[in-house]
């Protein structure tokens, strides 16, 4: 099982981008997947999670405004639009699967599959 995100840059602060993460070694077909991020020295934070083809969706409060978080199944690909980027949105992005939603709480330590991460930077 392996997640592999991409989509990570140095953007403008007001700019916008989108994060993808795609899985290989299983299908999208089951369970709770979600985007979470870190700063150095800083806890891992949840952004949004997602029931695998849709359904319940959850997102920090941040989050509500500028992120949208969607997969496609056929392309076993998550995906995470960002809008209007901040310097306090620099940090590395991870995407990762659970099996329940509720595996997203407690900074998604109890999802079991993770992405090595991508960096997003937003210069001051």
């Amino acid at each position: 099982v392996q997640f592999v995100e991409s989509g990570g840059d140095l953007v403008q602060r007001g700019g916008s981008l989108r994060l993808s993460c795609t899985a290989s070694g299983f299908t999208f077909d089951n369970g709770v997947v979600g985007w979470f991020r870190q700063v150095p020295g800083k806890e891992r934070e949840k952004i949004a999670c997602i029931n695998v083809g849709g359904g319940k969706t959850t997102y920090e409060p941040f989050a509500l405004r500028r992120f949208t978080i969607y997969d496609d199944t056929s392309k076993n690909t998550l995906y995470l639009r960002i809008r209007g980027v901040v310097p306090e949105d620099t940090a590395v992005y991870y995407c990762a699967k659970g099996t329940r939603h509720e595996d997203c709480a407690n900074s998604g330590n109890d999802m079991q599959y993770w992405g090595k991460g991508t960096l997003v930077t937003v210069p001051v």
